[in-house]
């Protein structure tokens, strides 16, 4: 049976393809901080290059590398040290108010659920306890509990470590040579494809420049929005959780969620009363709402040509295929996709198959 050369070509490209798959599911704990910094990279470079102009050649680009780097990682640990004056303030408070709260919760809710035929009793004695031993201002105990989990679980904990260590220094060298490694890659496309694949790197540069864009200005909306919230009902620490919640949108659903749980237990702390049932379903159901189902599929989704119910599908499909990784990657991945499957309709309607 002979093969045509389109045949050969095709079943050469699918090879390439899988072998490269492979590659990638055998060596994916082994790429992922050097995914991380390449997508950094790609992010950070645009700002290095522009630094680097300013200087006209007077400063060498490792002085702008240098730079950029710093501020992402000062930006970085700044948006940690949010939680800081949280914790802070809320850990003492929550020493001498959880035995207080379960006095509270034992006398209230044990009658409540009575009328339903449940009983249920706290065991007060023991949740006193239990805070005195873990919340106490020495925390030896909770220091010693971290101790062994880190001694079960060392093989995590070094793997977290030196993927922290690794990412900088990965991302340091890729902002110095960026250019260069993405002319090494393209110098590998065949000749006659060289046109194609330029042209479509360009458009997934402008589309992805576009998600990058929006998806700053949604936490910078949200940020303000969950602030602005919450100091309305009197929260005390309104501006650090609404400014977190906010800015770690840029995680999906984990940023919301610690946002969530810090503001539930600030205001328990705070109030101890149902006021903090109606602040944390008003300002964070309408801030979810708002933001899930107009921000992001409005400012993100529309910049990059996506419907909201692909980008809402994006993110549930890359988070059921590759997890918490996927859920980041999600739309930026879509908007590279979007642009293949724009390439590929068109070659679809001028082929014969489609004309007949």
């Amino acid at each position: 049976m002979q093969f045509t050369n389109t045949q050969k070509r095709a079943s050469a490209w699918c090879l390439i393809a899988a072998v490269v798959v492979l590659a990638l599911w055998l060596l994916g704990p082994v790429l992922t901080p050097f995914v991380v910094a390449a997508v950094l990279a790609y992010a950070l470079t645009p700002l290095v290059n522009r630094i680097d102009r300013i200087g006209n050649g007077r400063m060498p680009r490792v002085i702008a590398v240098i730079i950029v780097e710093v501020l992402f990682l000062i930006a970085l640990l700044g948006l940690l040290l949010l939680i800081v004056p949280i914790l802070v303030k809320e850990l003492p408070m929550m020493r001498e108010q959880i035995p207080v709260l379960a006095d509270r919760l034992n006398t209230g809710l044990s009658p409540w659920l009575a009328q339903f035929g449940i009983n249920v009793a706290l065991d007060v004695p023991s949740i006193k306890a239990f805070a005195l031993k873990y919340l106490n201002a020495n925390y030896e105990d909770a220091f010693g509990s971290l101790l062994s989990s880190l001694k079960l679980g060392g093989s995590v904990a070094l793997t977290l470590v030196g993927n922290a260590m690794l990412i900088p220094v990965a991302l340091f060298y890729l902002l110095m040579d960026w250019d260069r490694f993405v002319s090494r890659l393209l110098e590998l496309v065949p000749l006659g494809m060289r046109a194609g694949v330029d042209s479509f790197t360009d458009e997934a540069d402008s589309v992805l420049g576009q998600y990058l864009r929006g998806q700053l200005l949604v936490m910078l909306i949200m940020a303000a929005f969950y602030a602005i919230g919450l100091a309305l009902f009197g929260l005390d620490l309104a501006l650090p959780i609404g400014v977190f919640t906010g800015l770690a949108m840029f995680i999906p659903y984990v940023g919301f969620g610690i946002g969530l749980i810090l503001a539930v237990l600030a205001g328990l702390l705070q109030f101890a009363g149902l006021k903090v049932l109606v602040m944390v379903s008003v300002v964070y159901g309408i801030g979810q709402v708002v933001e899930s189902l107009f921000l992001t599929p409005r400012l993100v989704g529309e910049r990059i040509g996506l419907h909201p119910l692909v980008v809402i599908f994006a993110l549930l499909a890359f988070g059921q295929l590759f997890g918490f990784v996927g859920v980041l990657i999600a739309l930026p991945a879509s908007a590279v996709l979007l642009v293949a499957i724009r390439r590929i309709k068109v070659s679809y309607m001028t082929s014969k198959l489609y004309q007949g």
